[in-house]
């Protein structure tokens, strides 16, 4: 197969269509695509390409109307790739056996889910409720988050992929905000000959800080990452060739880094939790006048105590003169990007749930996706929301081997 060089973003999925287009699923499943409504959300889970691949395998997908508008792919591609073209969402829940979306439904969405019905998605920890949960839990909907997919060699494929966006486009949002045309601090990330390059802080060594650091260290700043994982920090230091400063975060380490700091970058995070609290309002107090926190973790919290959630359209505020910038969906912004990557690890997953006797028998098989599921038959499976929500928890394995 010949590649353009140039045509980076097809790469992906045309490898992913060379493995999985050769063999036809044992049954047939229709998937719902619906456009997303909430929180500027423009991106979708499905490209045209991993259609045209889920109908090569015999499954039914319906792609609301305008959909993928946001990531620049046509009714008309969604259409020439096999899928039905559904002109309300409402018509389209009502026709699929399983929901796969970006953002966990609205109220709305809710309301048109139907008793047995799959759901794909994101769960956002820090933004989840109690009726959320119990009107999925009533419905009898076996619902899998993104956040919680993960497979046997502990991986959450989902996770990374997304959060290897945010971390590179988090450095790319603070360059921004410096600037003087953004009322910053009117200074470059990077210096030049003769003037020291800016400061950045970066909280947390996981994939989000990982892919900060790489990025800032190619804009030319002085990066500083903190954890108080020594075997993250150790690691981290290795990949990068010991380009980066390390120390944990603890009150006087980051007390002293924030001080100094021209950009915060928020990344403390542990999978499946809410999200660590390690910034306090003294310490965005004593940060420089114009530099810039982005608190990529937003969605779990925040890990900065003056963030609150911002959105794309209205994307920053100031406290203490520091801009803050703490949108849930960064990803969002380059949602083509984005799509492509929700896609490449999410084909594979429903192929395999084709492949299967049923969700049952392919949650049995697939750990991944076992992993992912948080509410099956009618109960909680995660007794991390089971305790937060004050709601009773079952185990899934124990739940899919009683055949409850």
């Amino acid at each position: 197969m010949e590649l353009n060089p140039f045509d980076t973003e097809q790469i992906g999925i045309k490898t992913l269509e060379k493995s999985l287009m050769k063999t036809r699923s044992a049954r047939s499943i229709k998937i719902g695509l619906p456009k997303e409504t909430s929180n500027d959300e423009r991106r979708i889970s499905l490209t045209p390409g991993g259609v045209s691949i889920l109908a090569a395998n015999g499954h039914e997908v319906i792609v609301e109307k305008n959909a993928g508008i946001d990531a620049h792919f046509s009714d008309s591609e969604y259409a020439e790739a096999g899928a039905e073209i559904a002109y309300s969402a409402e018509e389209l829940f009502s026709k699929s056996e399983m929901i796969v979306k970006v953002a966990p439904p609205t109220k709305t969405e809710l309301g048109w889910m139907q008793p047995g019905q799959i759901l794909l998605s994101a769960l956002h920890l820090g933004h989840t409720s109690h009726d959320f949960l119990k009107t999925l839990i009533d419905k009898g909907v076996c619902a899998i988050g993104y956040e919680y997919i993960k497979s046997e060699d502990s991986e959450f494929p989902i996770v990374r992929m997304m959060h290897e966006i945010t971390g590179s486009m988090a450095v790319q949002i603070a360059a921004h905000y410096l600037e003087n045309s953004s009322d910053g601090q009117g200074i470059m990330l990077g210096g030049i000959s003769g003037i020291p390059p800016a400061t950045v802080a970066i909280l947390g060594a996981g994939i989000t800080g990982e892919y900060a650091a790489r990025t800032a260290l190619g804009y030319g700043s002085q990066v500083f990452v903190m954890d108080n994982n020594l075997t993250l920090l150790r690691r981290l230091e290795n990949a990068l060739d010991r380009r980066i400063i390390t120390a944990t975060a603890n009150h006087q380490y980051l007390s002293t880094a924030l001080e100094f700091a021209d950009v915060v970058i928020g990344a403390a995070m542990t999978e499946g939790e809410r999200a660590p609290c390690w910034v306090t309002e003294p310490m965005v107090e004593a940060m420089k006048p114009g530099s810039v926190i982005v608190d990529t973790v937003i969605d779990q919290g925040g890990c900065v105590s003056t963030s609150v959630p911002t959105t794309h359209s209205n994307p920053v505020f100031r406290k203490h003169d520091v801009v803050h910038y703490c949108v849930p969906n960064i990803p969002s912004n380059v949602a083509r990007t984005a799509t492509y990557a929700l896609n490449n690890v999410i084909v594979p997953y429903l192929v395999e749930l084709g492949d299967t006797a049923g969700i049952e028998d392919c949650l049995w098989k697939n750990t991944a996706l076992r992993n992912g599921a948080y509410i099956y038959k009618k109960h909680l499976t995660k007794k991390g929301l089971a305790e937060q929500f004050e709601m009773p928890f079952r185990n899934i394995e124990m739940l899919i081997a009683s055949q409850i």
